[in-house]
């Protein structure tokens, strides 16, 4: 190894937990998109939009983070994590300033633009990056790496949901939107300064791979290998059935929260930041749990202890009860984003990590629209949640079976 090599590979051994702060920083921010909804009353009041107008927006917003995390992580492989990192920011933090700007002018179009596609293509660009890069820098710790990663996703939009509904009465959606657009740009492009891929074939000190006759553990795949494989597409059906599950309650906890369990406007919004909480813990817990009983068995426990809940679900009509089902959904939700990637590692290596990655996340964007459109479509036929909730418990069973096949490849003989 060549002296240069020698300092490189020093440096990222003392310096790894520094690329992991920067890798959960960007999460933290990234996440804030799920906290939309603190800014629909308010537009809807100003401008006379209806609830679909600004529905749209949210809609858009997480089917684009699915596909252009799809698409970035071919790019995160070729290119160089920092480069997609800073794109990510310039896109996420413009796209946030047009959200304001669309308040300003009063314009859905250049709301659904801005925000729905453009700093959704940013979001998902800065989403697979930090995840693509910490299970290359912590291969004896994926499941708890990318479960503090993701964690940050889950916990920014708590923070936000809390945050700018203080803002807003205060300076008015326009100048949040401008400040945040801001904040944004700068904390990702400082962010993104540390997300760098350790040097070919670095190991943390200590570390010893334990894959056979001291072997690697990973047998490196491309994507062409990965799509010919079987477990590709039972962990793109395991995730989609998981994020469907998840946010057809996500995408009607509040008005379920009144309707059903008899909450107010108030107590509902305190469900849905407690359930935000277990969202963002669900992710550390499932998979540093992973990284002890394995993912396979993880997937089985989320996508199975899920089904009775999703059948009792419509009759809870107690406010505690109904609460404490929506956070474990959220806890299940948020252990199945947590996970993944450390067994889609685990299965195809982490060489093209990001583009195989990338793939598997579009059944997050799928789920974005598959979820809340099964909701919709069977409440406005029978005016309640009932039967939709029973196809998802459904759903949930035929998802813990597909896990029961799965069976990590046997490394192939040179």
């Amino acid at each position: 190894m060549a002296a240069s090599e020698t300092a490189d590979a020093v440096r990222t051994t003392t310096n790894r937990w520094h690329v992991a702060i920067a890798g959960v920083v960007m999460q933290m921010l990234l996440g804030t998109v799920y906290a939309w909804s603190v800014f629909k009353k308010p537009l809807m009041e100003s401008h006379g939009w209806s609830a679909s107008d600004v529905g749209i927006t949210f809609t858009l917003v997480v089917l684009v983070i699915g596909t252009s995390a799809a698409v970035g992580g071919r790019f995160v492989d070729r290119t160089g994590a920092r480069r997609v990192a800073a794109l990510a920011a310039v896109l996420f933090g413009l796209g946030t300033i047009m959200a304001g700007l669309a308040d300003a002018i009063g314009s859905r179009w250049v709301l659904w633009i801005g925000y729905g596609v453009i700093a959704g293509i940013g979001n998902g660009l800065g989403y697979i990056t930090p995840i693509a890069v910490l299970v290359r820098w912590f291969p004896d710790k994926r499941g708890l790496i990318t479960g503090l990663a993701v964690m940050g996703f889950g916990i920014g939009a708590a923070l936000m949901g809390q945050i700018a509904p203080l803002l807003i009465p205060a300076f008015g959606v326009a100048k949040t939107f401008y400040l945040f657009g801001v904040i944004f740009l700068v904390a990702l492009l400082l962010a993104a300064r540390k997300l760098d891929n350790p040097p070919e074939g670095w190991l943390p000190e200590g570390y010893i791979p334990s894959g056979r006759n001291g072997e690697p553990e990973d047998e490196p795949c491309d994507l062409n290998g990965a799509l010919r494989m079987y477990q590709f597409y039972v962990l793109w059906a395991v995730l989609f059935i998981n994020v469907s599950a998840g946010l057809a309650l996500i995408s009607n906890l509040s008005p379920m929260a009144q309707s059903q369990a008899g909450m107010t406007p108030v107590a509902a919004g305190t469900v849905i930041l407690i359930s935000s909480i277990f969202n963002g813990f669900g992710r550390v817990f499932w998979a540093t749990l992973s990284d002890r009983i394995g993912r396979k068995a993880v997937f089985l426990i989320l996508l199975g202890s899920q089904v009775p809940v999703f059948l009792l679900l419509p009759g809870l009509s107690s406010p505690v009860v109904f609460a404490l089902a929506a956070c474990y959904v959220l806890f299940c939700f948020g252990g199945g984003f947590g996970t993944m990637p450390a067994f889609t590692a685990d299965t195809f290596g982490t060489r093209c990590m990001g583009d195989i990655y990338g793939k598997i996340l579009l059944a997050w964007g799928a789920a974005g629209v598959a979820g809340p459109v099964l909701m919709e479509m069977v409440h406005a036929r029978s005016e309640n949640f009932a039967s939709a909730l029973y196809m998802v418990a459904g759903l949930l069973a035929a998802g813990f079976a597909c896990a029961l096949v799965y069976r990590r490849p046997e490394p192939t003989d040179s």
